[in-house]
């Protein structure tokens, strides 16, 4: 996600730092924007010229201190998990200009939880990606209950100048995305441990049945398996209501390290590096 949306500002004008603890994750994360720049130069999306304008705009960095420099707008992709976003809203409150707003991509935590940790609770705000950033049209923009009116609109204006659809809603578990797409994700996950059909079968009937592009259990192999699992956690946690629990069999393929593309194997498996489909596994 995160060199999908530093691939989005640069190729709209923005200069852009990009920081992972890992330089290794930064190399990888500029061959990734440069693969998917010469997908779209091949498709006369975009002239090569373009493309070097892009990579020109993103300078890599490893220390989170070094990359603030003098920032408007900071948009936080780690991981899923409360403690480390919040550990980085901590540094990029001490370390940041008062007027910088800070966006999370996160799809499923607080943004008000986030906010508290800061003392900018206006200035914090959710900025939800889809993946592939590049392709996805949609920006969830997510307001915590402090979040200002301004701040609001900032982001939906420049979510609209990186040739997005940005959609505003209010801060709830899941908000609206993942509020309705996991417990479907979930129910397709339940319907495959009760043998109801198999892997292949329940992707078909989606897609055919409901005019979706990709079948909820390839999808999840997509998101992620691990992310899903914590997305359920999220809604469960939030909404103290048993319909959130989720599947065992979700759990048990986190547990086993199936987490889908990311891993070779999922409700699918992938060639290596390839996110191209394999083959069916339905796991009983």
């Amino acid at each position: 996600m995160g060199n999908g949306i530093a691939h989005c500002f640069a190729q709209h004008g923005y200069k852009v730092s990009l920081m992972d603890i890992s330089e290794n994750a930064l190399q990888k994360a500029i061959a990734a924007i440069e693969k998917n720049l010469d997908k779209q130069v091949k498709k006369e999306s975009i002239s090569a010229q373009n493309k070097l304008d892009t990579l020109k705009n993103i300078t890599t960095y490893t220390n989170l201190k070094d990359a603030l420099i003098n920032p408007d707008l900071v948009v936080e992709a780690a991981s899923e998990n409360l403690e480390i976003k919040l550990g980085i809203f901590k540094q990029l409150d001490q370390w940041c200009p008062a007027p910088t707003i800070f966006a999370s991509n996160t799809s499923s935590i607080s943004i008000s939880k986030i906010a508290s940790v800061t003392n900018r609770e206006d200035k914090i705000i959710g900025m939800h990606f889809m993946n592939p950033v590049p392709l996805m049209k949609l920006v969830e923009v997510i307001n915590g209950k402090k979040t200002s009116k301004e701040v609001s609109h900032n982001i939906v204006e420049i979510s609209k100048k990186l040739n997005k659809i940005p959609v505003v809603v209010n801060d709830f578990p899941g908000f609206i995305a993942n509020r309705i797409l996991m417990p479907m994700i979930n129910e397709a996950i339940f319907a495959l441990h009760e043998g109801v059909s198999g892997v292949a079968e329940i992707d078909t009937i989606m897609k055919l049945g409901m005019a979706h592009p990709m079948g909820p259990l390839q999808l999840a192999d997509f998101i992620g398996l691990d992310v899903c699992l914590s997305i359920m956690n999220v809604l469960l946690e939030g909404f103290r209501n048993p319909k959130y629990t989720p599947c065992p069999l979700l759990i048990n393929m986190v547990k086993d390290g199936r987490l889908g593309i990311k891993t070779g194997e999922g409700f699918y498996q992938y060639s290596q590096g390839n996110k191209e489909l394999v083959v069916a596994k339905a796991f009983q």
